[in-house]
């Protein structure tokens, strides 16, 4: 299986490039950079879960991944409260960590079950 044909790998790095553009201009240079961080880590570690070779580590990057989804949510919420991005854009990109999030859990239930 590659990770590049899965729609949660599709999705999620639509979102980082997404994520990567509305905060360039972002003066607060730490906290622009932990959000690329978040979002970067969500793909990366999908693809990185799906090239091991057993379903117990591919459980484990997935797991990482669908915390990212999380951590990158929160800070959305928090840009939104800071007025660094529309509200309107952080609706749609945290429905869209949360539709990430629902795919990832199936997925590490999926690994997990096959894991043993």
């Amino acid at each position: 299986m590659k990770y590049q044909n899965l729609d949660v790998w599709k999705m999620s790095f639509v979102l980082c490039k997404e994520i990567y553009i509305l905060f360039r201009f972002t003066k607060d240079y730490s906290f622009r950079d932990q959000i690329q961080r978040s979002a970067l880590s969500i793909p990366s570690n999908i693809a990185e879960g799906i090239e091991r070779y057993s379903d117990k580590e591919t459980a484990y990057f997935l797991d990482v991944a669908k915390g990212s989804t999380g951590e990158l949510k929160t800070q959305l919420m928090m840009a939104k409260e800071l007025n660094y991005i529309p509200h309107d854009d952080c609706d749609v990109l945290s429905e869209q960590c949360e539709r990430i999030s629902k795919m990832l859990f199936a997925l590490i239930r999926k690994h997990r079950r096959f894991a043993g």
